[in-house]
C-alpha cells in the first residue's frame, strides 16, 4: 500500500506579542491507504494542533507552521492558499470534531448541513442526486433519512455524533481525521460509534487518524500508534509494538498503561503520573518528560532524548542509549 500522508519534522507555534507557545515540535509520521493511525496523549500534548495543521485550520494570525512539511498524495499542502485548501477539505480530507453540538449549526436542519459539502465539491450534481447522497450517508451511519429535516437539538448526543460522521463521509474522502469523536458520549454509545466507524472504514476504504486520550480506543480501532507528549512523539509503532509488555517502552507510555483499571488485578488506587505537562512557553532544555520521569538521569536535563529504533518500533528516551 502506498503512503497517502507524510508528515516530516512538523513544527507549529502560537505566537502573540507576549509569548510563543511551542505546540508541536518536530513530529514525523506516515499513513498508508486504508490504515488508521492513533495519536494518544494527555491534554496539552499537541494532538488537536496536529490535526488542525493538516486541515489548514490553524487560528490566524497566531497559529503558524514554522518548519516541516505535510505531504498529501505527494503534494506539500503546508503552504497552500485558503482557496486551494477549500478544494481539499471535505473532498479529500475530512474531519470529525470532538463536540458535535458546537460543530453543528443549531438553526439549520441536518440535511442541509450534510449537503453543503456535496454542493461545494460536486457542483454538477442535481438537487435530486444531492438529496439521494444525503439519504445514503445517513443510512450508512444508522440514522433514518426521514429525519434529515430535523435540527441538532432534536437528536441525542450519540445521534449528533453520527450526523457529524455523516458530514465527513459525504464526498468519500481518502483521509478522515477524528478528533476525540467519542469523548462526550457515554460508554455504551461510545462502543456503538467506534464499531460503526470501524465498519465504515472498511466499506469506503478510507485512511484515518484517530486522536484520543483513551488507550482502549487505540487498541480497538488503530493499526499504528504515536504517543505524544509536550508537542513531541515520544514513542511510535504498530499496535502490537505499543501493547507488547515484553518490549521496551517510554516511561510516559508505561505511566499511561498503569493508569488504566485492570479487570484481572485488584488495586486500592490507580497509579498517576506525578506533576503536570511542562509550560509550552518555557520547555526544559533536555527531555520534556524529565521533571516527571521516575527514571530521570542527569543527561536527561541537558540533552535531547536518544532515538532508539527497532523494526517498526521507535522510542525517544536516554534509557535505551546502550541497547
Amino acid at each position: 500500500m502506498s503512503e497517502i500522508l507524510k508528515v516530516r519534522e512538523l513544527n507549529v507555534v502560537y505566537k502573540t506579542e507576549f509569548e510563543t507557545v511551542n505546540a508541536v515540535r518536530g513530529i514525523t509520521f506516515d499513513i498508508k491507504e486504508r490504515e488508521t493511525l492513533g495519536i494518544v496523549g494527555e491534554t496539552g500534548a499537541g494532538k488537536p494542533t496536529t490535526a488542525l495543521s493538516i486541515m489548514g485550520l490553524l487560528p490566524k494570525p497566531t497559529g503558524r507552521i514554522n518548519n516541516g512539511s505535510i505531504e498529501f498524495k505527494g503534494k506539500n499542502i503546508c503552504y497552500l492558499s485558503e482557496n486551494d485548501m477549500r478544494k481539499i477539505r471535505g473532498k479529500n480530507i475530512a474531519m470529525i470534531f470532538q463536540d458535535p453540538m458546537t460543530s453543528l449549526n443549531p438553526v439549520i436542519n441536518i440535511g442541509t448541513q450534510i449537503s453543503e459539502s456535496i454542493l461545494l465539491h460536486s457542483k454538477e450534481k442535481s438537487i435530486k442526486e444531492v438529496q439521494e447522497r444525503v439519504d445514503e450517508v445517513l443510512s450508512l451511519v444508522g440514522l433514518p433519512p426521514s429525519r434529515k429535516k430535523e435540527y441538532p437539538h432534536q437528536f441525542s448526543g450519540g445521534m449528533r455524533q453520527r450526523v457529524v460522521i455523516a458530514m465527513a463521509l459525504t464526498c468519500n474522502p481518502e483521509l478522515i481525521i477524528a478528533d476525540e469523536p467519542t469523548t462526550a458520549l457515554d460508554v455504551t454509545i461510545q462502543a456503538q460509534v467506534l464499531q460503526m466507524m470501524r465498519g465504515l472504514r472498511e466499506v469506503i476504504g478510507t485512511s484515518m487518524i484517530m486522536i484520543t486520550h483513551d488507550i482502549g480506543i487505540i487498541a480497538l480501532t488503530c493499526d499504528k500508534v504515536a504517543v505524544m507528549y509536550a508537542g513531541e512523539i515520544v514513542e511510535s509503532g504498530t499496535v502490537e509494538d505499543i501493547f507488547d509488555k515484553n518490549k521496551n517502552h517510554h516511561p510516559y507510555t508505561i505511566g499511561l498503561f498503569k493508569s488504566i483499571p485492570s479487570l484481572h488485578h485488584k488495586t486500592r488506587r490507580l497509579m498517576t503520573i506525578p506533576g503536570l505537562m511542562p509550560d509550552p512557553t518555557d520547555l526544559p532544555e533536555g527531555c520534556a518528560f524529565e521533571p516527571r520521569c521516575p527514571y530521570s538521569q542527569e543527561i536527561c536535563k541537558q540533552k535531547r532524548p536518544f532515538y532508539y529504533k527497532k523494526d517498526t518500533h521507535a522510542i525517544y528516551c536516554n534509557l535505551f542509549m546502550k541497547n
